[in-house]
């Protein structure tokens, strides 16, 4: 069963989020990029006031793939008490192979939850998950960096996500990046592990604007709806 991710940018939208049905209340700032980092203060009082009723995570930012960096990202948002931290992968690949090495002792250390972001749109390099999982990495999702209106879908194919999902077994899936209403009920029937959506849960689809509880619970009940139509498929 999939479940739903959904980013929000304050207090205020991290409870609006909770009311609404979201299972992960993700925290970024939309404003700074794809992977945006909100300040660890907003990030600390957020998770305090989700008091453990829903699963927390924060993204550490669009950062160059320095292992210096990405490690002192990981450990600032570690601080805060949120559950899972997100990573962004800009770099390549063996940029991006040096921060998994420098982060894979943090991991095992402080037994930290760290789920690393591949973007769709650049060339998203599938031979890292094998080592990502051999890391010890939580999971790991696909978005998109450039946040111009395209959709996951409009850089990878059906078939190019089954085979990340295929590929990242063991791990747990997100798929995210500008997906709509229609993009869910097919995406839902490839059974990621989490959906992330930022934008069709806005005030006019706009990822910058207020957050709507409304729409987050238009898209909680129309992705339970899709969940049984999978379970009743596969019991077909």
């Amino acid at each position: 069963m999939s479940k739903l991710l959904i980013s929000v940018t304050s207090v205020e939208e991290a409870l609006l989020a909770l009311e609404g049905g979201a299972d992960i209340i993700d925290m970024k700032n939309p404003s700074q990029g794809a992977l945006g980092a909100l300040p660890l203060s907003v990030v600390s009082e957020a998770v305090i006031a989700v008091g453990g009723r829903r699963i927390t995570s924060a993204t550490t930012g669009d950062l160059p793939m320095s292992p210096t960096l990405i490690c002192h990202a990981v450990m600032q948002m570690a601080a805060t008490g949120v559950d899972i931290i997100k990573i962004g992968f800009f770099g390549n690949e063996q940029e991006n192979i040096a921060c998994i090495h420098a982060v894979q002792p943090l991991i095992a250390r402080h037994n930290l939850a760290v789920v690393a972001v591949l973007m769709a749109d650049l060339s998203p390099q599938f031979s890292l998950l094998p080592l990502l999982r051999e890391a010890g990495f939580w999971g790991v999702m696909l978005d998109t960096a450039n946040k111009d209106g395209r959709s996951l879908l409009a850089h990878l194919d059906m078939e190019s996500l089954a085979i990340f999902l295929r590929m990242a077994e063991g791990m747990q899936t997100g798929l995210a990046g500008s997906l709509n209403m229609e993009n869910i009920e097919n995406i839902v029937k490839m059974k990621p592990s989490y959906i992330g959506v930022r934008g069709a849960v806005c005030m006019g689809f706009d990822r910058v604007a207020k957050l709507c509880k409304d729409k987050v619970s238009a898209l909680n009940r129309l992705l339970y709806n899709c969940n049984k139509s999978v379970e009743s498929a596969d019991l077909a």
